[in-house]
């Protein structure tokens, strides 16, 4: 269904930069990046907060998304080449002045946000799989009531539905799927088109 779309000019501009310096091409498909957007615009978020920042695509997916005339995206990145990379893609698509980047290992980056009572209106985790339950709950203590989140690779390429399957990382995302779809705090679901979307709504 990609194909009823016009091509992304951001997107195959950020992956060019990507292969340009040899980073892994693991952006958000643009399918979701579609979504990311959709979304934004329909909750009327303000504050948005990525963990995982890459070379910036979904950053301008969700920036896109925003108020024309209001609206923050706050991005996490630990490597400080991706970020300058990815706050220079979001700049070359417009959004320099709508976006903030902060360097460094998301954990403290997060505990940082909350000690200084940021509130976030939508949130969308893409980053080392690992600490997935770590950014999810982080994300409902960050949220403001009503927020929504996103998170990308909740398969893991068919391997969180492989019991065969048991490295860390893989139960980190098991783990992370159950809360969505459990957690009282949460309405969630799962969309399993790409490599899996969890989407849920803080209450």
């Amino acid at each position: 269904m990609d194909g009823l779309f016009e091509p992304d000019a951001e997107w195959e501009r950020v992956t060019r930069t990507i292969r340009e310096r040899g980073m892994p091409e693991i952006s958000v498909a643009p399918g979701y990046g579609r979504l990311l957007t959709m979304l934004v615009a329909a909750s009327g978020a303000r504050s948005l907060l990525e963990i995982g920042a890459l070379a910036g695509y979904s950053g301008i997916c969700l920036a896109r998304g925003l108020p024309a005339d209001d609206g923050l995206l706050t991005s996490l990145e630990l490597k400080p080449e991706y970020a300058e990379l990815a706050s220079a893609n979001l700049a070359a698509a417009g959004y320099g002045d709508r976006s903030e980047m902060l360097v460094g290992t998301a954990a403290d980056s997060l505990s940082k946000l909350e000690a200084e009572g940021r509130r976030f209106d939508f949130f969308f985790i893409d980053a080392d799989k690992e600490n997935y339950p770590v950014y999810l709950e982080f994300a409902i203590r960050l949220a403001n009531p009503g927020a929504l989140i996103a998170a990308d690779n909740t398969l893991l390429r068919g391997r969180t539905l492989n019991p065969d399957k048991q490295g860390p990382a893989v139960q980190a995302v098991r783990l992370f799927n159950q809360t969505i779809a459990t957690d009282p705090r949460l309405i969630g679901t799962h969309l399993p088109s790409y490599d899996g979307l969890a989407l849920a709504m803080v209450r």
